[in-house]
């Protein structure tokens, strides 16, 4: 009686189904990093974007860390601070890897304010704003960095 009983617990563990181990999607080709696919923001998104650079160059952005108007970042008005995401200029199809760092526009119909730095790697200085692509790779934790002065 008692093998029985370990043949049905052995039989019963063995059809059960195996645990997940990979999470998210893999790249599909050879350097390619996957989209985000949890939140509730939306993963890709498109809009108008600006740039902002000296007048806020040296000052405190909303998560906490010093504006560096040559680093690339830049502000959004809802996802999460400290989101990194892939920025397409629609325009000339330049394309950059940036992080959310700040608030902002707040300018009616613009989705995106660059820093000076990602607007010079996007190509849209001249023009002021530009058309563009927002693809989220990862959703950021949306905490306050402490700033060492």
């Amino acid at each position: 009686m008692f093998r029985w009983l370990i043949i049905i617990s052995l039989l019963s563990i063995s059809c059960s189904n195996s645990p997940r181990y990979r999470t998210g999607s893999l790249p599909e080709k050879k350097g390619q990093i996957p989209l985000a696919t949890k939140g509730k923001h939306a993963k890709v998104l498109y809009g108008v974007s600006s740039y902002y650079g000296e007048d806020f160059h040296g000052k405190l952005t909303a998560n906490g860390e010093v504006y560096d108007m040559y680093g690339v970042t830049a502000a959004h008005k809802t996802l999460p601070l400290n989101t990194v995401a892939r920025v397409t200029n629609m325009e000339n199809d330049k394309s950059i890897i940036l992080r959310i760092n700040d608030r902002g526009p707040y300018v009616a119909g613009r989705i995106l304010d660059c820093s000076y730095g990602a607007a010079l790697k996007l190509g849209f200085i001249a023009q002021g704003t530009t058309k563009v692509k927002i693809e989220i790779i990862e959703f950021g934790d949306n905490k306050y960095m402490k700033h060492k002065s």
